[in-house]
């Protein structure tokens, strides 16, 4: 008996190291990436909504104009005209993606076209990896917004760099993600840029305006003056990833000419929660 105690020990510690080092491994991007290029793929075959309805989750969640269960939206349709037969070809691809060192929570954005035309709009979607392995989508939003500097379909996407490889338990990561949005809405109180500027990495990416994403210092600088100076931020939900060390969420954005809505990204790096991309999305004032 003393024998099988020590042997049943030492599996579960070997098992439990395992798991740790396969956390502390970058979790390889490219079955994420296929993935949103087999969504895109499929609405080409099928149409919008069905391909849509195909590649949710239960519990995905999209603006309309506030937050509503996907699939109530998208069942509701009636029956597309498919693309071969005269309907609408919507077309997208990633250009900037990302994904937790689990390999359980990811996300990827990129421009859109309708029908061949030009990249006007900018979609940002959020992937959960299913127990067989597969992808499917737990947010999808985007805006409009000037797609003529948008990299083309052949253009392998930017992927953002791993964060922290110690694990950290997906309850406490979202506490601290928490408390990081806590300081952003109360500093945006007064000073929306300066608010950003403090959580935002280097390496970020902004969206709202009908600029492009901003990518870069000069032009996040540009898409944060388009904002409102004082915004009110209100969380809604989100989820962290098994290791961690990534984090999605949204919430409700109030200013004095409007409201919207926020979807994020947050990456633990040494230590710390940075914020890795951020896109508000206007409601649009009804007439």
């Amino acid at each position: 008996m003393r024998k099988m105690i020590v042997a049943l020990t030492a599996f579960v510690l070997l098992a439990g190291g395992a798991k740790a080092a396969a956390t502390r491994m970058a979790a390889d991007p490219a079955p994420l990436i296929l993935a949103e290029r087999a969504f895109a793929a499929r609405a080409a075959v099928v149409g919008v909504g069905p391909s849509f309805l195909e590649f949710m989750t239960d519990e995905a969640i999209v603006f309309r104009p506030d937050p509503m269960l996907a699939r109530a939206v998208y069942g509701a349709l009636p029956a597309p005209k498919l693309p071969q037969d005269g309907g609408t070809l919507l077309n997208w691809w990633p250009n900037f993606a990302g994904l937790a060192r689990s390999g359980d929570l990811g996300f990827t954005t990129g421009p859109a076209t309708v029908n061949g035309g030009p990249a006007g709009i900018f979609y940002f979607t959020v992937w959960v990896r299913q127990k067989d392995g597969g992808w499917k989508w737990i947010y999808d939003g985007g805006i409009d917004g000037d797609g003529s500097m948008a990299p083309g379909q052949g253009v392998a996407p930017i992927v953002l760099p791993p964060g922290d490889k110690r694990p950290l338990a997906p309850a406490t990561a979202m506490q601290q993600v928490r408390s990081a949005e806590i300081a952003l809405a109360v500093r945006a109180k007064s000073d929306v840029a300066g608010a950003y500027k403090a959580a935002l990495s280097a390496d970020a990416r902004v969206q709202g305006s009908a600029a492009g994403p901003a990518a870069s210092p000069n032009t996040i600088e540009h898409e944060l003056s388009t904002r409102a100076k004082i915004i009110a931020f209100g969380p809604i939900g989100g989820s962290a990833s098994t290791a961690g060390d990534l984090a999605w969420t949204y919430g409700d954005a109030r200013w004095d000419t409007g409201r919207g809505h926020y979807v994020r990204i947050w990456q633990r790096r040494a230590g710390k929660w940075a914020l890795v991309f951020d896109q508000i999305i206007t409601v649009e004032k009804s007439s």
